[in-house]
């Protein structure tokens, strides 16, 4: 009797020419915790594979960062919207997105950051939510602020949200940034010129007057490509 034909377990090949390396000299901090060995490569069983979707509890105002608190955030009201594709253009559903973000000066709420710019006590710069069948995500928010960041003399970051998405489970996990159009900071930052060119520039969204709400909030466009010749660079390349 022959056994039942094992399931082939489904494989990443990473693109060329579209993620920053780990090491990038200009970016500083790189230099500290880049892998200095050849990675061992962990395969993902079925856990992974066909695992519980990320589908658990999001709050009312986890996709609305400008009304998670009792009063309204200082700056611009923005909203951000956009889809997660497959290398195929397929929309990918049920996909957890979370945003983090400075404020509209370019401070983070965290204790770590002291620069010398105002909290906002209305805006903690996190949300949450998920795609829904057409692998559509919207959140609203302020558009944050460039800040110092000591990487080399007189180093600014351009404006950013950074975005993390999700597979099936917590082990499947993509990280990168959403830039915005024309950003004078961008030929001076090593993070955004780390990715390589022809690529970078898929991290930057585009100004969208159709999604633009009249006397309320401006909306940029910013579609995630989860793999293929266009996918969109991401922090930590998976293999």
């Amino acid at each position: 009797m022959t056994s039942a034909p094992r399931q082939r377990e489904s494989r990443y090949v990473r693109p060329r020419d579209t993620h920053p390396p780990l090491d990038s000299p200009e970016y500083r901090s790189t230099g500290l915790r880049h892998p200095t060995r050849a990675p061992i490569v962990v395969p993902q069983r079925l856990t992974e594979v066909t695992g519980p979707l990320l589908t658990g509890p999001i709050g009312p105002s986890d996709h609305d960062l400008t009304r998670q608190h009792a009063g309204e955030p200082q700056g611009q009201r923005i909203i951000v919207t956009g889809r997660v594709l497959d290398s195929d253009g397929r929309p990918v559903p049920d996909t957890l997105v979370e945003v983090w973000q400075a404020n509209a000066a370019g401070r983070y709420a965290h204790r770590s950051d002291d620069w010398a710019a105002p909290l906002d006590p209305n805006f903690s710069g996190g949300g949450r939510v998920l795609t829904n069948a057409l692998g559509e995500y919207s959140f609203t928010t302020i558009k944050p602020g460039a800040y110092p960041w000591g990487n080399h003399p007189n180093a600014w970051r351009p404006a950013h949200i950074h975005f993390s998405l999700f597979g099936r489970a917590f082990t499947q996990r993509l990280i990168t940034q959403m830039y915005f159009p024309a950003d004078p900071l961008f030929a001076f930052d090593p993070i955004y010129n780390s990715a390589p060119e022809g690529a970078r520039e898929r991290m930057v969204s585009t100004f969208d007057m159709e999604a633009t709400q009249p006397a309320w909030a401006l909306a940029y466009r910013w579609d995630i490509v989860l793999r293929g010749r266009d996918q969109t660079p991401f922090e930590e390349p998976h293999a």
